[in-house]
């Protein structure tokens, strides 16, 4: 099977997790896509009965074409579970993402969450983060600022572009500072430093979080329990 084939196939499996009447954090990203297709068809088809609370614009352009009911984090006083996506994922259960910019979403709705699911093919799963780039949110105002305090401390920062050259907005406006770190010895004191660096409004660890992680392999899908 090929990446998409995985992708495909524990983006399906993970519906299996969501029981009728709950309400739903749903990821963004290219694995989360196929989880949010299966799960229009069972509201469409078994009329699984499900409320969606999700994590980027483009998630919820996704689950109102296919008819699955949404309401904001704000409209909801619990989310039962979070089905979403991961860039990396280290042997102890600690997570990078905001590849797809939408970090800031996806922690909020985690965070409100009783419990998270990350699904992923087997190449994200690794023994240390770092090798993915390290998204960190910031305001426009004052980043080339947090990007030369990044850069004096060795970060390797680098605004986030779009293809025509311009700097990257995500859904609040923000841009991305995508930090090229290689290995991350120490996730949490990382973690530490980078939020309370003013302007800093997020940043892509995700850290003690995920409860269950499902792997796409090629003898099929594998369930690890996080926590």
């Amino acid at each position: 099977m090929n990446q998409t084939e995985l992708k495909k196939l524990v983006g399906q499996k993970s519906v299996d997790w969501i029981k009728d009447g709950m309400i739903v954090g749903l990821g963004t990203g290219s694995t989360v896509k196929f989880m949010v297709d299966e799960l229009g068809r069972k509201v469409k088809e078994e009329g699984l009965n499900v409320v969606g609370v999700t994590t980027s614009n483009v998630t919820a352009k996704q689950a109102t074409e296919l008819g699955i009911p949404l309401k904001s984090v704000d409209e909801v006083d619990h989310i039962d579970l979070t089905i979403d996506g991961a860039d990396e994922i280290s042997a102890d259960f600690q997570g990078i993402k905001g590849g797809g910019a939408a970090l800031l979403f996806e922690k909020i709705v985690a965070t409100n969450s009783k419990k998270n699911l990350w699904i992923v093919d087997e190449s994200k799963m690794v023994e240390t983060l770092g090798a993915f780039p390290l998204p960190v949110e910031v305001i426009p105002y004052g980043s080339q600022r947090i990007f030369d305090r990044f850069e004096e401390k060795g970060l390797n920062p680098s605004f986030r572009k779009k293809a025509d050259g311009g700097l990257l907005l995500t859904d609040s406006d923000n841009y991305i500072i995508d930090l090229h770190l290689g290995r991350i010895e120490d996730p949490h004191a990382l973690a530490d430093y980078l939020i309370k660096q003013v302007g800093v409004v997020e940043h892509g660890l995700f850290l003690d979080r995920v409860n269950t992680v499902i792997v796409g392999k090629q003898t099929g899908p594998e369930v690890l329990e996080a926590r």
